[in-house]
């Protein structure tokens, strides 16, 4: 038995009602082919089920959240796809002009950097010097949401990623 067999159909359904709700909250859109977007779901609930956290079913996920962080869906690069293609890598989140059948989905590139340059860019994070702010910033890495506070919110107020999705910022 594999594990897309350990989900059932009822628990697809359930997280596709929970994204197409959340993604309307955030201002954001599914993908309106329903029996595609299940199918991406069924693998964010697979790599739920595999590693702890619902990375991209399209990219390959390390199995450290760490590393990962990035590719948990909405990965990082979600915003940038869906403004340039029309839709995010794996498709689940498009435009408005995709919904409303103006725009075709297209094959997207890559926008993630590979591993080498993601290390280089979370080394220059760590380089800066915080002392000078009284408080440090906090970016939602997912939709750039910034805040300034003692720690990030738990829970993105905008697009709802959660606490680990934030990085010190400034």
């Amino acid at each position: 038995m594999s594990e897309m067999d350990s989900i059932s159909p009822q628990e697809i359904v359930r997280a596709y009602e929970k994204y197409k709700k959340d993604a309307v909250a955030g201002g954001y859109n599914i993908n309106p082919d329903a029996e595609f977007t299940k199918g991406l779901i069924s693998g964010l609930l697979v790599n739920q089920s595999r590693y702890g956290y619902p990375s991209c079913p399209c990219r390959l996920a390390m199995g450290n959240k760490q590393d990962d962080l990035d590719i948990i869906c909405p990965c990082d690069y979600r915003d940038g796809d869906v403004v340039k293609y029309g839709a995010c890598y794996c498709a689940l989140y498009v435009s408005q002009a995709v919904l409303e059948g103006r725009q075709p989905v297209q094959s997207i590139p890559e926008s993630r950097p590979p591993r080498a340059e993601r290390k280089k860019q979370a080394a220059r994070a760590v380089d800066l010097d915080w002392s000078k702010l009284p408080l440090p910033v906090w970016r939602c890495k997912v939709c750039g949401y910034l805040c300034a506070r003692d720690g990030p919110p738990e829970v993105c107020p905008i697009c709802k990623a959660k606490k680990d999705r934030f990085e010190r910022f400034i």
